[in-house]
């Protein structure tokens, strides 16, 4: 007992696994909900299946709106999942006294949302893209480079926020 106290007293920059994966679930979730919200719903750029079956009479809205449900449920899964994950580390005492290595998770959260969304809905499947139009793949391209430049800015947060821990006296 007298070991695990010691190790928690003394600056560490480990990171729970529970903490790194609260960070990462909360990020795909708000990142999620970002694209439904905004993209589909207030801007109505594109909905999940917008390339595949075209909106032409109310059964292919209704069929757009379950589609976009079930992508909000998934956001809202990844939302309780980050929170449970979060409670766990909080009961663990596993919480480290920052912000900045939680920001730098839920950034590379966001960041892989959005690049494993892009190319798996936009490019593989198809389904949809970020704008449709005679440039979509410019958007689908932005978009993938918002995803990755996410997972880039949170990753040198994380680090950032390690390497302040270890110069520290």
């Amino acid at each position: 007992m007298a070991e695990i106290t010691q190790i928690r007293t003394e600056r560490s920059t480990f990171l729970p696994k529970r903490f790194v994966l609260a960070g990462i679930f909360l990020g795909m979730g708000i990142a999620g909900f970002f694209d439904g919200i905004f993209i589909h719903q207030i801007m109505q750029w594109h909905h999940m299946l917008s390339s595949v079956r075209p909106m032409t009479n109310m059964k292919d809205v209704k069929v757009h709106s379950v589609a976009d449900g079930l992508f909000h449920a998934l956001d809202y899964a990844l939302t309780i999942l980050g929170v449970h994950f979060l409670w766990r580390s909080h009961l663990n005492d596993e919480l480290p006294k920052a912000t900045q290595p939680f920001l730098g998770l839920i950034l590379l959260g966001a960041g892989l949302f959005n690049t494993v969304e892009g190319i798996i809905d936009h490019e593989i499947l198809g389904i949809h893209h970020v704008h449709s139009g005679a440039h979509y793949m410019l958007w689908d391209l932005a978009f993938l480079a918002i995803g990755i430049g996410l997972m880039i800015a949170g990753y040198k947060l994380v680090e950032r926020w390690k390497n302040a821990q270890e110069s520290m006296p």
